[in-house]
């Protein structure tokens, strides 16, 4: 379970904001807004030491009437590091800081949470083919031979000088070709 910063709002007063003074985090985790009170407005922001190893991904947070709200504090680097998180409500009513201390491989004592559904093989759907030649059709393949056979043929007929043999080695080559279009088809 990911540590919990819990941050009271509205509890005594309207706008009335209360943190701990400071927060050990051991990784990532959440910022708890608990609201006791009509909705508002929170700003949550890192100073520059956390920053630099930490984020969130978004800084305004509406939170409705008695409701709570998680917001992520995700550790991306390696502490040590010391820093302050401010909150402010309404818009600047209420502003307090909390000191945060991310000890040195915090990242790490993080636990990995892997989804069973990972295991399990996933099956293929039905019906589908190889994806490698469901892109083929014969159109290219027919364009690219068919310019084959033609340097082919004119090759033979510049080396041997007989036109026989260039017919024959361009009947060659179409063949092969059309072979190659119905076993395109057929896959």
């Amino acid at each position: 379970m990911p540590d919990s910063l819990p941050v009271h709002l509205n509890r005594t007063d309207i706008h009335s904001l209360e943190v701990p003074n400071e927060f050990d985090a051991t990784g990532s985790f959440d910022v708890q807004l608990r609201n006791h009170g009509e909705a508002l407005h929170v700003h949550l922001h890192l100073d520059d030491s956390l920053s630099s190893i930490a984020s969130l991904d978004a800084t305004n947070h509406h939170v409705q009437a008695e409701s709570d709200r998680l917001v992520r504090v995700t550790v991306d680097g390696d502490g040590p590091v010391r820093g302050k998180l401010k909150v402010v409500t309404a818009y600047g009513a209420e502003t307090r800081y909390v000191d945060i201390y991310i000890p040195e491989g915090g990242v790490e004592n993080e636990p990995v949470i892997v989804d069973e559904e990972l295991s399990r093989p996933q099956p293929k759907p039905a019906g589908k083919s190889d994806p490698s030649l469901e892109d083929l059709s014969p159109g290219p393949i027919l364009a690219a031979g068919g310019f084959t056979a033609l340097i082919a043929g004119l090759v033979t007929l510049v080396l041997t000088g007989n036109v026989l043999m260039t017919v024959g080695v361009v009947l060659a080559v179409a063949v092969v070709l059309g072979l190659l279009s119905v076993a395109v088809r057929s896959a």
